[in-house]
């Protein structure tokens, strides 16, 4: 493994206990120029992770919390009228940064959560009809708390299919927890932290991994498992062409994570699931069951075959 990437796993080890797949999945999402939405119970550590890669990587981080009265401006920023100077002029709001932390973003209305979308997918603002770029790179980790909990609206299919993963940390072991009550001694756990990589050696990486190579073999395969969605008789809705690209993207990064310049289908399975579980939209009787989107993706990866190719993921 790179040795940049793996002194970024032990890092963000000191603050996230327990969490090793979670990590790893999370810088493979950034290498794959993603964003990334952790989905958990409040107090779990999903704002901790985001704050804890921002300041390992090196880059300018903001964070909103989002509520119900958040507004598009406070996300995009403004216009106002520059009285000694005569002329209106921008103000910047907190979108215009390396890595935005949104978050609780299922607490807010529809039309402020739309305001990202444009930063999400095209890495620019549109605020009175001047766009502005935004800093490279531009990651967006969003946290919700269940829609279950009180207060929440779901996001719209559009915007989910924006996030490259949806991720969830869960609960730590018992051994994790007691590790994380023998290290508190009053100090917040990120000062520890120490930055491990330059903003420019994560561009770098991401033109990297932009550049891993993926066969006909590979792509044929990809194409396959994508194909099933759109005509399983417990879909409504399969994945798009967006996110069949986010699919071989994330496939990409894994390969460039265990030091390949090329993808094997082990690092297709090892990304499916995050990719298509918050893509796919059931039929109504397919959301009653329990586990539905999983075990129907699971469905998926045994019936359509795997090219032979030689290779294996390795830690």
């Amino acid at each position: 493994m790179n040795k940049k990437i793996a002194d970024l796993r032990m890092e963000m080890n000191k603050v996230i206990k327990g969490k090793d797949d979670i990590i790893v999945k999370i810088i493979m999402t950034v290498l794959a120029s993603g964003h990334i939405l952790l989905e958990d119970n409040p107090g779990l550590g999903k704002t901790t992770l985001a704050k804890t890669f921002s300041k390992a990587t090196s880059m300018q981080d903001n964070r909103i919390q989002f509520t119900p009265d958040t507004m598009p401006s406070d996300i995009l920023g403004y216009s106002m009228y520059n009285q000694r100077e005569g002329k209106m002029e921008f103000v910047k709001g907190p979108v215009f940064t390396n890595l935005l932390l949104a978050d609780e973003i299922n607490r807010t209305s529809s039309k402020t959560q739309a305001a990202l979308l444009e930063a999400m997918a095209e890495a620019t603002a549109t605020v009175d009809n001047v766009t502005y770029q935004l800093p490279k790179p531009f990651i967006t980790i969003a946290t919700q708390n269940p829609i279950t909990s009180g207060g929440t609206q779901a996001l719209p299919d559009s915007q989910l299919d924006r996030f490259m993963v949806r991720l969830s940390m869960g609960y730590p072991d018992v051994q994790s927890q007691v590790e994380m009550l023998m290290e508190d001694h009053g100090q917040n756990p990120i000062d520890a932290v120490q930055p491990v990589m330059s903003v420019e050696d994560l561009i770098q990486m991401r033109t990297d991994v932009a550049n891993v190579y993926i066969s006909y073999e590979i792509a044929d395969y990809i194409s396959r498992l994508v194909d099933a969605t759109r005509h399983h008789d417990k879909i409504e809705c399969g994945i798009s062409p967006r996110g069949t690209k986010a699919f071989a993207n994330m496939a990409k990064a894994c390969a460039y994570m265990y030091d390949r310049n090329y993808v094997i289908p082990e690092d297709v399975m090892y990304v499916i699931y995050d990719i298509f579980k918050h893509r796919l939209i059931l039929t109504p009787s397919a959301r009653r069951e329990k586990n539905g989107a999983e075990n129907i993706i699971y469905d998926i990866c045994q019936t359509t075959e795997a090219p032979s190719m030689a290779g294996e993921r390795s830690n």
